[in-house]
């Protein structure tokens, strides 16, 4: 597979507008691209986690689109970055029915393409396989910061391209790191070295 050839065909639209889970599930597999100048960087996803609307104590659209979580409630098919604990950027897709306030949190990638520049402020010490281990190293890795925040994930530089099918077992458990939650086993991921938390399924 080669990033420039299919940089022009990303997932369409309708990919995204579907129940969360869904997506979630479907996006293992495919490879999340972005173009920095001349070099594309990016990787196959392994590990993602599905957030609902309200409803969802472990969403930011639990009570309402307001603030930073307005952007969760539509359309389907952008990016929602946000800042957290003063230092990390996490990307999400949208997705779901326009005002359903749904997205899907990018939690690990195996590295494919772009590993030199994907190096640039990681530790020395940190292998390939990890430098795309965990939402914010994602994000440094790959260069996305808030000013992609409402990307159109079909169009702008940073992409979500097919891929060629995710032959590994899917596993699910409750998604990592929330205080607020009621166990939904909703983080879904596959048996990849690059994978952010445990590779053990929860129920």
């Amino acid at each position: 597979m080669s990033p420039e050839a299919d940089f022009d065909g990303p997932l369409p639209r309708s990919f995204y507008e579907r129940p969360v889970r869904t997506v979630a599930r479907q996006l293992l597999g495919c490879y999340l691209v972005h173009r920095r100048g001349r070099t594309i960087v990016g990787g196959r996803i392994v590990e993602v986690e599905a957030y609902g609307g309200p409803g969802d104590p472990g969403s930011h659209a639990d009570r309402a689109p307001n603030g930073r979580a307005r952007i969760m409630f539509g359309p389907a098919g952008i990016a929602y970055v946000y800042f957290t604990y003063g230092m990390h950027h996490c990307m999400n897709a949208v997705c779901g029915p326009e005002g359903r306030g749904s997205a899907v949190l990018l939690r690990a990638l195996e590295p494919v393409w772009g590993i030199g520049l994907m190096r640039d402020g990681a530790p020395p010490n940190l292998g390939d396989r990890m430098l795309a281990s965990g939402p914010g190293r994602i994000c440094r890795a790959l260069g996305i910061d808030r000013s992609l925040n409402g990307a159109d994930l079909t169009a702008s530089t940073v992409r979500i391209l097919p891929g060629e099918g995710e032959t590994r077992r899917i596993r699910s458990s409750v998604r990592i790191g929330l205080t607020t939650d009621d166990g939904r086993a909703w983080r879904y991921f596959v048996d990849s070295p690059s994978v952010s938390g445990s590779r053990r399924p929860g129920r």
